[in-house]
Order: structure tokens, then sequence, then C-alpha cells
């Protein structure tokens, strides 16, 4: 029996909706179609949600390749890649591209997906205006950012956000003029949207919130934005990322009925029965497209028609948004808020570690999830939304996420894999469903995450699934994987130890050669590693690594905290406690001066002054600092305070001078940043006025000398401290002190208090190092001295001096 002949199917539009399709319907029916692809671009099928990494350096070009010019050859598909089509026939079946070459059909698949929406403004066609939707933006971009350009990006949505983080990864100072008061409103809500533009601005990104776009300013070429209110924004580069319209030119020219995208119906079939349409540029049920998600959904159903079986049909599936900034962590679906009384909102905040999260409920169902800081459980919830999963029972606990629920089998990462429906989606940059992984796995005996993403793409663009995928592929193959010290941050699979061991012994000495050399999967680090890699390595080569002052959290770099109601709180050291007639008085005048509500005496010994406005800060710190009062570090990572009882020189029960070697204390350790922040106290008698067995370092004076014990802690977890030592002089407390400090540098990690510190390594393992060696303590004693000798202090007033204002909002922004 001959084999019908092979149809011919025409692709008009090489994109990621288009070659899916494609994909699918080589997967189903080989040998139904001759195949001929025109793309208006001059590469093969890319990944074009990855453009933002590619920006931003994280990606090159090749990496985000979906479909090589070999695979074309291998499936015989015709591709003409940089020859877009201008006209099709539907009377006479054919496609016209720009070439003049005519091509005939059988079938015809329309992908041409989105133009950027470009607002009707004045200057919008100088040169220095760009879009932001493939290879060639990308480009014109990075050769902006080269040249030391300036950016403006309109829009503060998904692809706003990315393109600004990406040219701001490149060097360039940028700007974000949104129209709204939230970022990304149509997936966060108000809280989570100031949370991102909190952290956004740390990362030394400038928002222009409330700003209407009246104008591009420029002549020969663009120099910045006029708003409608007056503001004005200057720049070089002006990128425009407002959001996207359906491309239906083609479509209306061919006569398709066309409404805002290409109408088609449940099969993706449009009004001419013989030509199908996906991805951005259609519209299905009144509703256009401008996520990845529905596309796949879109591609499997078009591909199965196009293979004979009309009983496929397309529906919407339950979307999920995700913001593809290194260390920034975000997640939506569904709805944002209660819409009305029938809505339930459960709400978790952690404002200190800036966590937040939103559960919609409707009638015993998660109807919404927005979260912030930590995604860990997005999978999970988005899950329960797509099965409509009744969760009344576990509704007092489900905030905290599927550890708290009561499941038997959980995965890696909070997922529950044993429980999750095949056709679950994992990777939704590549539309990987559960079910292909483990059909994957199963029938190709795969082992490891880079065979699983080498077959299944799962896990190999952005990488956020790849924990689900790793729990995926121990669910299958039943491995049992051996517990190791977690990663410091998604960026390295290494441990905090292990970077620190490694900075030192391959001689690294830069955070760019910490990453290259240990291999870390995002190029400028994230978050939670760029701080502890700041502090390690100032830890290890005091004398040679500078400082990163944009590693460090906002309450560091200004020397002041950050209050609820946006205001400042300043508090200038006082040495062990003491004061004198001249400071109170200038900080009274500052008090005055500046008319600030609140002074308060803080619980260590000190003066805080309270509701300092933002622009007040350098004015504040400069009249501080010519009394001689320097930052007291309040909220640092180093040294706090050193509480002190006024001792033998005043109390009839002290026994040394408890005040006087406070001081010495302090000014020893004065500017030496710490894995967290340290305390410490000295009692001038064993009544222990000064709270000394609770602090980091406590010293209690007796009358044979000093008791020196460590690792107390009076926060939350009360715990008392460990006695370290008994010694007779002054002396021998400073060299004593210092060496546990030094150890505790050197050995903790990053944001691990002093307390924990001593209990996982005990209180024995330090006696031996600074009690029982001698030699040992005077060497940790002496590096202290030596790192303290290249302590980058890093006044305030001084740093600001001589900023203008938008050069000390790029510094201290924090809204």
């Amino acid at each position: 029996m001959n084999a019908l002949p092979r149809q011919k199917l025409v692709v008009v539009g090489n994109g990621m909706a288009g070659m899916r399709t494609v994909e699918e319907l080589l997967a189903i029916a080989p040998a139904r179609f001759d195949i001929t692809v025109f793309g208006a671009e001059p590469h093969p099928n890319y990944n074009r949600i990855m453009l933002s990494s590619v920006l931003a350096g994280e990606k090159a070009v090749d990496d985000i390749i979906i479909n090589s010019r070999d695979w074309y050859d291998e499936n015989h598909i015709a591709l003409h890649a940089g020859d877009p089509v201008v006209a099709v026939d539907p009377v006479a079946k054919t496609v016209t591209a720009a070439s003049g070459l005519v091509v005939p059909y059988d079938r015809l698949l329309l992908a041409t997906g989105s133009k950027p929406l470009m607002p009707p403004l004045p200057g919008l066609d100088l040169p220095g205006v760009v879009a932001f939707r493939d290879i060639a933006d990308v480009e014109r971009m990075l050769a902006a950012a080269e040249a030391g350009q300036r950016a403006v990006v309109i829009g503060g949505g998904l692809l706003g956000l990315e393109a600004a983080w990406g040219l701001r990864r490149r060097g360039m100072p940028v700007a974000v003029v949104h129209l709204m008061d939230t970022l990304m409103e149509r997936q966060l809500d108000v809280e989570a949207g100031h949370l991102l533009q909190k952290d956004l601005t740390e990362r030394g990104l400038h928002f222009f919130m409330g700003g209407q776009t009246e104008e591009v300013m420029g002549t020969e070429r663009a120099e910045g934005l006029k708003l409608a209110d007056g503001r004005e924004v200057p720049a070089d580069l002006v990128v425009v990322a407002i959001g996207i319209r359906p491309n239906v030119d083609l479509a209306k020219a061919a006569g398709l009925e066309v409404n805002r995208g290409i109408v088609v119906g449940d099969g993706m079939r449009t009004s001419d029965s013989s030509i199908y349409s996906v991805g951005e540029c259609v519209e299905h049920r009144g509703q256009v497209f401008g996520l990845v998600a529905p596309l796949w959904e879109q591609a499997k159903v078009a591909a199965a028609h196009l293979a004979g079986n009309a009983d496929a049909i397309y529906v919407t599936p339950a979307l999920s948004t995700r913001l593809k900034i290194t260390g920034i962590d975000v997640f939506s679906a569904g709805r944002l808020a209660a819409q009305d009384e029938a809505d339930e909102e459960l709400i978790y905040r952690d404002s200190a570690k800036g966590i937040y999260k939103k559960l919609v409920l409707r009638d015993g169902k998660l109807v919404g999830a927005v979260m912030y800081g930590d995604v860990a459980d997005g999978n999970w919830y988005f899950q329960l939304m797509r099965e409509a999963a009744d969760v009344a029972e576990m509704r007092d606990r489900m905030i905290f996420g599927q550890a708290y629920a009561d499941h038997a089998c959980k995965g890696k990462g909070g997922m529950d894999v044993a429980a999750m429906a095949d056709d679950a989606q994992v990777c939704g940059c590549n539309g990987v469903s559960k079910g292909a992984i483990v059909k994957a796995i199963t029938e190709k005996g795969l082992t490891s995450l880079d065979e699983v993403k080498a077959h299944t793409k799962a896990s190999a663009s952005c990488g956020q699934c790849a924990s689900v995928v790793q729990a995926i592929l121990a669910h299958v193959t039943g491995e049992v994987v051996e517990a190791k010290a977690a990663g410091m941050c998604g960026c390295t699979d290494l441990s905090h130890d292990q970077v620190r061991r490694e900075i030192v012994a391959q001689d690294l000495k830069t955070m760019d050669d910490v990453r290259a050399a240990l291999g870390w999967r995002h190029a400028d680090g994230c978050a939670k590693c760029r701080p502890a890699l700041n502090y390690y390595l100032i830890c290890a080569w005091p004398a040679e690594y500078v400082d990163d002052n944009q590693s460090r959290f906002i309450n560091e770099r200004v020397h002041a905290n950050i209050q609820k109601d946006g205001t400042y709180s300043v508090i200038p050291r006082m040495w062990g406690g003491v004061t004198t007639p001249a400071e109170l008085r200038a900080i009274a005048d500052v008090a005055d001066k500046f008319a600030i509500p609140t002074v308060k005496v803080t619980g260590g010994q000190r003066i805080d002054l309270l509701g300092v406005r933002k622009e007040q800060l350098p004015a504040v710190w400069a009249d501080l600092n010519k009394a001689g009062l320097v930052s007291g570090h309040g909220y640092a990572k180093g040294l706090r305070t050193v509480k002190t009882c006024v001792g033998s020189e005043w109390c009839r029960f002290g026994t040394q001078d408890s005040t006087g070697l406070g001081i010495k204390l302090e000014r020893m350790m004065w500017g030496s940043w710490t894995p967290h922040k340290v305390k410490l106290a000295v009692s001038g008698c064993p009544r222990n006025c000064a709270e000394a067995t609770i602090k980091d370092i406590g010293i209690i004076c007796v009358e044979a000398g000093y008791d020196i014990v460590v690792g107390g802690n009076g926060g939350i977890e009360l715990r008392g401290t460990d006695h370290l030592a008994r010694v007779a002089t002054e002396a021998e407390v400073l060299e004593y002190s210092g060496a546990v400090m030094q150890i505790y540098r050197e050995e903790a990690r990053y944001l691990e208090r002093m307390a924990p510190w001593v209990e996982r390594v005990g209180i024995e393992s330090i006696k031996k190092r600074v009690v029982d060696d001698a030699a040992g303590r005077a060497a940790a004693h002496a590096r202290f001295l030596f790192s303290q000798a290249y302590a980058q202090i890093d006044p305030w007033a001084e740093r600001v001096k001589g900023l203008d204002a938008h050069e000390f909002n790029a510094l201290a922004e924090v809204e």
C-alpha cells in the first residue's frame, strides 16, 4: 500500500509558538507534511523570554537558541530566516516573501507574534529610542551600554523591569518611568510592588512613579524624557517597554477575521479552514495572550488538528508570573486580591527578611497567590489552583507552605512530586510537564539533571524549576540522595564554608574572581550571595580587597535605618556609653535644627534620633561629625555597642574599671565588619548590671581579675554565655576578646550570630584555640588588629559630600 503524499505546510513566523507547534506535529505525525518556515529575523528559533538574561550578561545568544539550524536540516524543514512573508493569497493558497519567493501551501500556520506597543509621543522616532522585543534590540542596547550612556525605560511592568535591570547590570545608570504607582501592577499587589521597588532601588535603579511621558526630548537624537508633571529625565537611550499588541497586518490584508488579534476557534483555526494561527497574534474567545504558557497549549491543539485530530480543544490554562532578575524572587497567579465578601485573604509578612505572601481563597479553594522574597512553594500553590483542590482542611497553615501540609511524599523545595498531575507544568520557560519529564527519564534511562535538560529542555532556560526537576528525577529513579550542605544561594551549590575555603585556597580577591572560578550560575550573583561574598573577601584580604558598598544592606550604606513611616533613625556612637556635655549639645542642636521628632536612649546606652528624613541624612551626619560624633553602626553587621556599668570608679560594689575597659574594647573593635551584629558588655562586678552574660562577648569584673564569657543572646532565643576564661589583666582581656572575634569572623557563615556559631563549633573547640594555645591566640589577635588597620569605616557624611540630588538619591533612596 502506497503512503499518502505529503501535504505542504507553511509556517509564517519562526518564533516560539510556531516552532513549538512544528515540534508537537513532528512528534505525532512526522511524515504528514513537507514543512517550510519563514522568519523575519536572521536567526534560528530562540527563546525570546530569555532576552533579558542576554541583556544582563547572564547568557549569550547561543545559549537561548531552542532549535539550531542543524535541527531544521535533520527534520527536512526548509528555513528562510531573515525573509519575512509580505503577502498571503488564500485563494491561490500561496505566500510571498520579501525576497519575491512564492511558496504554495495546503495548510498555513500564522505565528506572526506581536509588535511592541509604541505610544504616539513626539520624538519617538529619534535615534536612541528602542523597543525590547528581539535580538537586534538587545544589540542596540548593549552598544549604548558599551558607550557609557544613560538609559531610561518607559514601563515598570515585567518586560520593562527586566530591561532596566539588564542595562543596570551592564553598568548603565538607569531610570524607570512608570505610569502607575505600583510596579508590575497587573501581577503584584501594592505591598509586593513596594517591596520590589525597594529592592530594585537598592540595586541602583531610579524610579519615577506616576510618570506620564509627554515627549522624548532631543533634536538630533534622544536626550531624555519630559513628563506631564514637568519632571525631566535625562538619558541617551530610551527603551519603550509598555506592552505588546498582536501582529495582525498580514492576516488582515489576507481578508481573515481580525479583531484585536487573529480570531481563532477552539481548534486554533482561523476564518479560513486552511489557515491556523497560534501565539501572541491570536485572539481566542475575546482574549489575547502575552505570556508563554498559553502558547504551549495552543501549539498542542494546533498540531493535533493539523495531524487530523479534530477533537483537541484549546482552553486557556491558569497563568503564573515570575520575574527574571537574579536574586529577586517574585511569583503571582490568579487573583491578586479579594474581589468581594466571598473571598478571603491569608497574609504573611516578615519585614526583616523582605518576605510577603498573600493567598486568596473562595469557597474553600485557592484562587490567587502573590509571593515576594520566598517563592519556594509557588509551584505547589499553582498546582492547587489548577486542580481546584479543596484546601479547607489546611487553610490555617497553608500560608506557611507545603512543609506544613499533610502530604506523605515531599520533593526537594517543598514540592509533593508524587501527587503532581502528569499534565502539571514544571518548566514554564519551555512548557514542559511532569509527565513529559517522567516519560523521558523512564524511556531514556536518564540519571542526572543535565540529561533531563538535554532531552526535555526542562530547567534549561532560567533554571528556577531545577529543584522540582531534581525531585521528579529522584522520585522516578528511586535513588536516595545523600544530604549535603545547602548552597549559600541559588547561584551555587557550594556552601558558605566551601566558598570561604576556596577564596583563600585559590587566592580569589574580587567577587568577579570568585564567581568565575567557582562556576556561579549568575554572573552578577544575587541579593543573598553578594553581601556574603563582600564580607568574606573583606575578612580574607583586609589590606587588598576594596569594600563594595553596593553589596551592603542599605542601612549599612547610609549609617541609618529606615523606619516604618519612611524616615530614618540615626545613632551616633558613644564609647562605652559615655558622653560629654559638648556631645549632648551637638545632638540637641541637630535635633532642633532638623526638627527631629523623637530623641530616645537606646538599650545599648546611646542616643537615637528618630524621624530623620532621607534628604536630611547628609547634613545631619555632617553636623554630628563636626562635633566628633561618628557612626554607631546601629544596624550594621558589625560591632554595635559595648555596654558598661560605672564600675569601681563610682560604684561601691565595683571591683574593676568596667567603663574604662569597655571604652578600650569598643575603640579596638570599632569598624570591624562581622558575619552578623556583635554586642559586648563589661560589668564591674558579679551583680552584672551591664548584662554581660547575654552578650556575644561579655566581661565580668571580679576581685581576681576578669571572667570572659562568649556566645550569649538576649533576643527571641535567649541563650546564656559559655565561660571561656578568667584572666588577670586588661591587656589579656583585649587579646582574648580580639582572638575570639577574629576566629568568629573567619569561621562563621554570613548572617550567623555568635551564639549559634558557638553552639555549632563547641566551646571546647574555642577554648583549645584561645585559652590553651597561647601562640594561636596571639596570632588570631594579631590578625584582628591587622584587619582593623584596614577597616573601611566609610563615614556617611564624607561619602555624600559634593553629591547632587540625583547622585544622592542613587545612593540612599529606599522607597
